[in-house]
Parts: structure tokens; C-alpha cells; sequence
């Protein structure tokens, strides 16, 4: 009995060692092999096609389920509740309120219809609040098999329910565990190789070896998220001694961006294993990295940044102006630090495809790890990435002005709503600037008013204006 027992215990042990090596090889030629080399098998492209097709497949059979049930299958996709005219200034939508003959007045004071402008402009912004929809999941108009989204396609029937169980055994089964294998070997070998980089007293070599290991590093996290990224006008990819900026929707963003070319990041000093993969970041690289203290004096970090950007031998700076993660559907507004050092700016815009996956971090909802698990446990990520040409501020511009407008380009070439409000307004009250703002454009338009009935007086008077 015990000759059988240790045979077995023999048996098993063998099957093992045969299957982690059938699994190390797979893994070391499909994937580490191609991300030192820098080379794609055309995999990725294979398994997005394929995902695209079955959701049409499913989206197909649930509108058939739909229709003889004689149901909606979902509910038309719209911009919003409510159906906005063309938008007006305050002046212009002032003037339309103030039709009346009654209405002028020799004083600047206001009139009873200019409270009907601002009870509507109050009652659109809360059963349509921009802000508020920037920072919730985007919904989707078709089912991608997930059980997060499943609650808006009620018509399944039996065949979609098997395939998305099927669906739950491949993503938690085989993608999941082969995801975090990745992800801890990637982050393994960077933080030996890059510490190892460290050490080289050759200043040239270390630079190009640290900017090699930094690529490999990034190219593992890529493929543990089986990231399928598409790069557009390369031609305009930032260059040493520059800023880059980009909007934000996850931390993910740096690993989409450093994929295809390395940069210095910027951020504050950390403990524990995201301090460790720092400390062995900055060994190898440029990046910069400041203390709880050292990040509120402004002063300290636009000197440091200064510096940085003004030497042409190190890489760009990688910021995320908006200052918080937006749910990829808006660019919110951009904070000016950035804007103001004068060097330049290469604007880039990233745009995700939530079919396959959610990629937008609710910080307010869920912690970091847990973000990572639900991308991991997804089917990808799958985005596009666009290099703007470089932008320097024009004679006359202010830092505020120069942001507006990189923001209004990025928006733009990813389809992006543009925003003017904070991302800060995600955690904070509305600041009394903006009800300031408000306040000071009605005062202008009752004094505006006000000199011209003046003047008009003036004129058919025949009698000079008094200054």
C-alpha cells in the first residue's frame, strides 16, 4: 500500500513538473520573447476579432428574443434627458426674457423674467449634470457578455446564458490566473533588472539599458492585461525636453502611453511595493518623485519640472492636467501648472473601448486593487491612442488660455466632450469663483444695458454724453 502511494505521489509530481514546463514555454515564447523583441504574432488582433463577432451574435439573438416577445430590446442611446436648443449666452438669452417695453429701465436693476433664466438653467443642471455623468460607468448599447453589465439585457436566452458561463470559466479559469502570472513576472524582472541598472557607472549606457528595461517592463503589463492598443501619427510623438499631456481615465494610462515610448513620470513618493517599484524606477531613469511636504509648495515642483524640461537629454514629462480619473466620455478642465513653464506641449488623447472592459477607476467606489481585478477579469483593453502635433503658447496668451485650448484639440480628436468644469468638483462643493463668475456677468450686462439706454438718450436729446 504505502510502494502504491509513493508511485502515485512519483505520478503526480511528474505530471506537474511536465505541465509547468508546457506552460513556461508557452509563456516565454507567445509572450516574453515578443515583448523583448518587440514584435507582435498577430494573437491579439485574432482574439479581438473574434470577441467582436460574438457580441454580435449576441446582440443579434437577444433582439430576436426581444421581438418575439413582442419587448424593446434597449433603450434608444441618447446625449442626455433633456432636449437642449442651441446654446445662447447670458446676454442673448437675457434679451430674449426682456422682450417687454416695460422692461427698460433708466437704473441697472434687474427684471422679474431674468429669474425664469437662472431657475432653468438650475433645473437643467441637476436632472442633467455633466459633472455627475463624467464620473459614472458609460453604458453600453449592447451586452459583451460580462455579469457587471448584465442587468440592462434582460432578454438571454439558453444558449447566451451557457456562453456566458462559458465566458466566466475562460475569464477567471484561464485568463485571470495567466493575467496576474504576467503581471508579477513583469514586475519581477523590472524591479531586478532595473535595480541591477542602477549600478553601471556609464551614464550613456545606463540610460539606454534603463529605457530598454523600462520598455520591457510596461510591454509585460501590456500583454498581462492583453492590451490591444492602436498608435495614430507617430510622426508626432513628444520628443526629449517636452511635456506630454493626455486626459485620464485610469493609472493604467502610463502603461498605454510608456508602451510605445518611455517618459518621466511625476508624482508623489510612496511605501511598500509601489515605493519599491519607484526607488527602483529612479535608479535607471529620470523620473521625478517628490515628499508628502514637497508636493504643496508649488514653487519647488514648477522649479523642478523647469529643470527637467529644459534639458534636451532627458525624456518628456508624462502629466494628467485633469488632476482625477474621468469616465472617457469628457475632458474636464486642465489644471494650468503645467502650462505655465513655457517649454513644449504635445498633446495626446486615449480613448477606450468599453465593449471589452470597463476601464474607468471610480476611486470614490473602488480601491485601487480591486480596479485592477475587475480590468484583469474583464475581456482587455482595448484603445486608441493619438499624437497631436506640439503646441507652444501664443504672444499675449496666459497659462489658462493655452490650457483651454490643448484641451479643446485633445477633445476633439477622441470625441470627447469638452468640459470647463473642475474634476475636483468629483469630491468638493462648487468653489464661490464659479458663482462669482455668474454673478459678475449679469452685473455687466445690467450696467452694459444701463449705457446704452444712455446713449440712446444722449442721441435724441441732441446733448453730449457727460464721461
Amino acid at each position: 500500500m504505502l510502494q502504491f502511494a509513493q508511485s502515485a505521489c512519483n505520478l503526480l509530481c511528474r505530471c506537474l513538473g511536465i505541465t509547468f514546463v508546457v506552460w513556461f514555454t508557452i509563456l516565454f515564447v507567445i509572450i516574453i520573447v515578443p515583448a523583448v523583441l518587440e514584435v507582435s504574432l498577430g494573437i491579439h488582433r485574432f482574439y479581438i476579432r473574434t470577441l467582436c463577432r460574438v457580441f454580435e451574435w449576441a446582440t443579434l439573438q437577444m433582439e430576436l428574443s426581444a421581438k418575439q416577445k413582442n419587448r424593446q430590446f434597449s433603450k434608444p442611446h441618447t446625449k442626455g434627458i433633456l432636449a437642449k436648443s442651441k446654446p445662447l449666452s447670458v446676454q442673448e438669452n437675457m434679451q430674449e426674457l426682456r422682450s417687454s417695453a416695460h422692461s427698460r429701465r433708466s437704473e441697472p436693476q434687474f427684471d422679474m423674467g431674468d429669474v425664469i433664466y437662472f431657475c432653468r438653467k438650475g433645473v437643467e443642471s441637476i436632472m442633467d449634470d455633466e459633472v455627475t455623468k463624467s464620473f459614472s460607468a458609460q453604458e453600453l448599447e449592447s451586452w459583451n457578455l460580462l455579469t457587471r453589465s448584465i442587468r440592462r439585457f434582460p432578454h438571454r436566452g439558453l444558449r447566451l446564458t451557457f456562453l456566458w458561463g462559458l465566458g466566466v470559466l475562460i475569464r477567471y479559469g484561464i485568463l485571470l490566473p495567466l493575467r496576474v502570472l504576467l503581471a508579477v513576472t513583469g514586475i519581477f524582472l523590472f524591479v531586478i533588472l532595473s535595480t541591477s541598472v542602477g549600478f553601471l557607472p556609464n551614464s550613456k549606457l545606463r540610460f539606454f539599458l534603463g529605457e530598454k528595461v523600462h520598455l520591457m517592463g510596461y510591454r509585460f503589463c501590456v500583454k498581462s492585461l492583453t492590451a490591444f492598443i492602436t498608435y495614430h501619427n507617430s510622426e508626432n510623438r513628444p520628443k526629449n525636453g517636452s511635456i506630454c499631456v493626455a486626459n485620464h481615465t485610469t493609472p493604467l494610462d502610463v502603461i498605454i502611453l510608456a508602451n510605445d515610448r518611455c517618459y518621466s513620470l511625476v508624482g508623489q513618493v510612496h511605501r511598500g511595493l509601489l515605493g519599491m517599484i519607484q526607488r527602483a524606477m529612479v535608479k535607471s531613469s529620470p523620473h521625478i518623485w517628490f515628499e508628502r511636504a514637497e508636493v504643496k509648495d508649488r514653487h519647488l515642483v514648477a522649479k523642478r519640472l523647469c529643470d527637467h524640461a529644459a534639458d534636451k537629454t532627458k525624456q518628456p514629462i508624462l502629466i494628467f492636467p485633469e488632476g482625477t480619473c474621468v469616465n472617457n466620455t469628457s475632458v474636464m478642465m486642465f489644471k494650468k501648472g503645467s502650462f505655465e513653464i513655457g517649454c513644449t506641449i504635445f498633446p495626446v488623447a486615449i480613448k477606450y473601448d468599453f465593449r471589452f472592459g470597463d476601464a474607468y477607476w471610480n476611486s470614490s467606489k473602488f480601491g485601487l486593487v480591486h480596479h485592477l481585478l475587475r480590468i484583469m477579469s474583464s475581456w482587455g483593453l482595448v484603445c486608441s491612442v493619438w499624437y497631436l502635433p506640439p503646441m507652444n503658447r501664443e504672444e499675449g496668451e496666459d497659462a489658462v488660455q493655452f490650457a483651454k485650448r490643448v484641451k479643446a484639440a485633445l477633445a476633439a480628436q477622441a470625441g470627447l466632450a469638452d468640459l470647463t468644469w473642475d474634476g475636483g468638483l468629483k469630491r468638493t462643493k462648487v468653489k464661490d469663483i464659479f458663482k462669482e463668475e455668474q454673478q459678475r456677468l449679469y452685473s455687466e450686462i445690467l450696467l452694459r444695458d444701463h449705457q446704452t439706454q444712455k446713449q440712446e438718450k444722449c442721441f435724441e436729446d441732441g446733448t453730449p454724453e457727460e464721461d
